[in-house]
């Protein structure tokens, strides 16, 4: 407690009403003392840390001139939403955040009634907000009633075409609609693209230090134009000297940029765009992510995502390694493939970090390309990259590459194009709950005809598979790998390509056979072990491959055995649904196999460890042991009927 930041006038703040009451020099205290609650709770937590300093002042000036929860605020991602949370009645559980039965480090509808809606992904928040204001005009909002919608979104964020879709919707519709463009040059990495730099013009004639001075002056004149609708933004950019003449040809009237550190500022023009605008309005607000400190400024990346920390020294409490991150292993695999051969080429959606191919961009700049946001065209671009002769590896999340299936289906498989996707977060990832779970990529993929489909074991396995994806190119070929670090197996010097379609056995043994997919093998090794000690000693075997099946050896486990029970780290109508097929079609059950398949249970987990979140899901060690003990007492008195 000693530690936690001296905060009297936040301290007074229960809910966003509490705001309305204070001057504005008193709402830049409480600024002040929300960026020090949240520096405070994140190094108890960990989370996202930058993204939330940076919309600090934002985020108390929406909540004191709106009045949410009637008015709708809509956080694109809602990565930056600790500020939010704290204003909204959740301070005392603030430092729960992330943690297993604690906050969502997302907005989440069920959590609170100031969360509008949920987001765990970006570029969602002005369609939502745009769905908000229309069931306003008809009528059809919930009895409560709906006011504003307002749409906060990162300038990273409109590098996704689905914000666009939305911006051109609201333009045609014309509906009375606030979209706050934060722009702080910095989304998970440095932003790239035409719009990245669109928004640098705006504001390239003019010095940060003389937006304070321009903007003021633009305020004195905010109540007339306004009143003559779309002319109003027309009027302001003439003033400022920059305009948003993209948005505005969308439809949209334009203000900005303002100073979002600012409240002045933001004060003055939220209150006015609140009594005076009619249409659709977008407010370009330029801010830092990290703000107001400094550790956090400094970072690379802002930071972004963090452990628990010292908050003198910004110094992250990281426990040290045991073996290296599946990431790590990947893209260290990937370069000296591509040392090898010069048509191996990567793609990334705006995470050339979270995909280690950071490390592939410093040994081979000009063969990496970060596409932004935009999963759909990193799929799509690769399709063409393979069509073109290179060797693309697309790597991307699993639960980011949901975004880009439509993508997968008709531009990659049905034209069987060579398209290597790598896909980094595969199972349960932990403190990012439901949003981030990587848990339907092998369902999706391996229903496509053409698609190999690949599951690491353990780091050595992925290094093997990121050989037979650079091998193989006769269609699209996948392999999935979790978050977090390998299992401490040698890694060996080189990658071999492994034979398409055939999986190992890792032990010999009789009545049951455990077919696993992916890293559970390690909690099958500790499962069969345990078992061993009471005379059970099953068979074990990594299938690797969900698509094309190894039938030889799935046939045989089933003839060899009385029971069969697959294990995997995704959802239902993945491997285990597709070897059910195959033992049905080959007609095995007939002859009395018992098959079980261990899946993630069919519901979103929330938030919690990795392990916490696998025990919920009864995928741990000692819940194959029970699954283990259950069918063979099944098949034990079932046989003991027949007798």
């Amino acid at each position: 407690m000693s530690n936690r930041p001296i905060t009297p006038l936040l301290d007074k703040v229960c809910c966003p009403a509490d705001l309305k009451g204070l001057s504005d020099d008193q709402l830049k205290q409480v600024a002040h003392e929300l960026r020090q609650e949240v520096v405070s709770a994140v190094s108890e937590t960990g989370g996202h840390l930058g993204a939330g300093l940076g919309v600090v002042e934002l985020t108390v000036a929406l909540h004191a001139v709106f009045d949410t929860p009637r008015d709708k605020l809509i956080w694109d991602v809602s990565h930056q939403c600790y500020p939010h949370k704290i204003l909204t009645g959740r301070r005392d559980r603030i430092r729960t955040l992330r943690q297993e039965g604690g906050l969502s480090g997302f907005c989440k509808r069920s959590e609170s009634e100031y969360d509008a809606f949920g987001a765990g992904h970006s570029s969602t928040s002005i369609s939502a907000a745009l769905g908000y204001a229309v069931a306003r005009d008809l009528g059809t909002a919930p009895e409560a009633g709906v006011g504003d919608a307002i749409a906060v979104i990162g300038d990273g964020s409109l590098s996704a075409g689905m914000a666009y879709e939305a911006l051109n919707h609201a333009g045609h519709l014309g509906k009375r609609l606030i979209v706050i463009l934060n722009d702080n040059e910095m989304s998970i990495a440095p932003p790239v693209g035409a719009m990245s730099r669109y928004l640098n013009r705006l504001y390239a004639g003019a010095p940060f230090q003389e937006f304070k001075s321009i903007a003021k002056g633009a305020i004195r004149h905010l109540p007339e134009p306004f009143q003559e609708g779309a002319k109003r933004a027309k009027d302001l950019v003439k003033q400022v000297t920059v305009g948003g003449t993209l948005f505005e040809e969308l439809g949209f009237s334009y203000v900005g940029p303002v100073d979002g550190h600012d409240l002045d500022q933001l004060l003055a023009i939220l209150r006015t765009v609140k009594t005076r605008a009619t249409g659709p309005m977008l407010i370009h607000a330029i801010t830092k992510k990290g703000k107001g400190y400094a550790p956090a400024e400094t970072a690379p990346d802002c930071g972004h995502g963090v452990s628990k920390f010292d908050v003198a020294t910004g110094v992250q409490k990281k426990a040290p390694a045991n073996a290296p991150s599946y990431t790590k292993v990947f893209a260290e695999a990937l370069i000296r493939e591509a040392r090898a051969d010069r048509k191996v080429v990567a793609v990334t959606a705006a995470m050339p970090d979270g995909t280690g191919l950071n490390l592939f961009a410093e040994r081979f700049p000009e063969r990496i390309f970060d596409v932004g946001i935009a999963e759909q065209h990193a799929v799509t671009f690769s399709a063409g990259l393979a069509a073109g002769g290179q060797k693309p590896f697309c790597a991307i999340y699993s639960t980011f590459l949901q975004r880009g299936y439509d993508q997968i289906v008709h531009d990659v498989a049905i034209q069987r194009l060579p398209v290597r996707f790598a896909i980094d977060r595969a199972g349960l990832v932990g403190a990012d709950g439901a949003t981030h779970a990587g848990a339907f990529d092998t369902s999706f993929l391996a229903n496509l005809p053409g698609m190999v489909v690949m599951a690491a074991a353990d780091e050595a396995e992925l290094v093997h598979m990121v050989a037979t994806a650079v091998a193989h190119d006769e269609g699209p070929i996948a392999f999935r790998y979790p978050r977090g670090e390998g299992v401490g197996v040698e890694l060996p010097e080189k990658g071999v390509p492994l034979e398409i379609g055939k999986g190992r056995i890792i032990q010999e043994g009789k009545r049951v056979a455990l077919l696993s997919f992916g890293t559970r093998l390690k909690e099958v090794r500790e499962a069969a072990q345990a078992l061993s000690a009471e005379g059970i000693e099953p068979t074990i075997a990594d299938a690797r491959f969900a698509k094309p099946l190894d039938e030889d050896l799935i046939l045989g486990l089933a003839r060899e055995h009385e029971a069969l029970i697959t294990i995997e780290e995704g959802a239902i109508g993945g491997f285990g649904s597709h070897v059910a097929q195959l033992l049905a079609e080959r007609g095995v059950f007939d002859h009395g196999l018992r098959f079980r398949s261990m899946v993630l249970p069919d519901t979103f987990i929330d938030h919690a460890s990795a392990e916490a979140m696998y025990a919920e899901a009864r995928l741990n060690a000692a819940d194959i042991e029970a699954k283990v003990r259950d069918v063979l007492s099944g098949a034990t008195a079932q046989a003991a009927r027949r007798a």
